[in-house]
């Protein structure tokens, strides 16, 4: 564990990592400050921050699992200690780091008697199992277990969509839990009087390993930024939307091709701007 004492500059706004821990290789903690803040700045900044962290911040996991051998997801079998739908649950559990865009294909091969985990999941070099002992099956006899995977890297939470067509050919979907943050809250001090009243904010951040809490701060941050870009330059020409009666388009060149300008144009911003 890390700890800092806290100090506060009254000239500057800065920003430190006053505490890290790592309490195992799926639980990650940090706590962060940003001060000095007038007031009213801190609880609009931490709301931003925490949704941004939660929603904003892409992730890779399980999303689909499939072997022609199970006949539906309740069902159980001989020589395998779990059902299936415990197997598929332990699946979704699985924290993976990547760079993907989009997804692969990984696969498990194993033999019992014994234990299948994390470690017995092959997969492309661009995928990495951050913690190899996640427990997937119990093998009790000398059976072979071969399961094709599909991983994706997106942000969010995406329930699966269960048809019956899917469970014909033995694929089977998993929620997909993309979120590597697993927490975070805010907390403001206030110190001074009257109007030279100041607010400290506390930023305290969760993830699941796949990144740091430092990491998904910064990830946060650039998402946000990246998000009010668009508004510091009203100055570009401005965009003629035609409508027809029945239906109205956005002219070919929109958002993405403005900000990759922006970005090449631009590469600081001023933090007044934002005020």
């Amino acid at each position: 564990m890390v700890r800092e004492k806290v100090t506060v500059s009254t000239r500057t706004l800065q920003w430190k990592c006053v505490e890290s821990r790592v309490d195992n290789k799926r639980l990650c903690y940090g706590r962060f400050i940003l001060s000095p803040l007038i007031k009213g700045q801190a609880d609009t900044i931490g709301i931003a921050m925490r949704r941004a962290l939660l929603g904003e911040i892409e992730g890779t996991c399980i999303t689909r699992a499939k072997s022609e051998k199970i006949p539906h997801e309740y069902s159980t079998i001989v020589g395998i200690q779990e059902s299936v739908h415990e197997i598929l649950m332990n699946l979704k559990e699985i924290v993976l780091r990547s760079n993907l865009y989009g997804t692969c294909g990984a696969f498990i091969c194993a033999r019992g008697p014994g234990y299948v985990t994390a470690q017995d999941i092959i997969s492309p070099p661009s995928v990495e199992i951050v913690d190899n002992t996640q427990h997937i099956a119990r093998l009790t006899e000398p059976i072979d277990l071969c399961i094709g995977l599909q991983i994706e890297r997106n942000r969010g939470y995406r329930y699966s969509i269960k048809r019956p067509n899917n469970f014909q050919d033995g694929s089977y979907p998993i929620d997909a839990v993309f979120m590597p943050v697993r927490n975070a809250n805010h907390s403001i001090h206030s110190y001074g009087n009257g109007n030279e009243r100041q607010e400290i904010l506390f930023l305290e951040i969760w993830t699941n390993g796949s990144l740091t809490p430092k990491e998904a701060l910064h990830e946060a941050s650039r998402n946000l930024i990246d998000l009010f870009i668009p508004f510091l330059h009203a100055e570009e020409e401005t965009l003629h939307l035609e409508y027809n009666r029945h239906k109205g388009t956005l002219p070919p060149l929109t958002f993405h091709d403005r900000l990759a300008k922006l970005r090449k144009n631009k590469k600081e911003i001023e933090l007044k701007y934002f005020y």
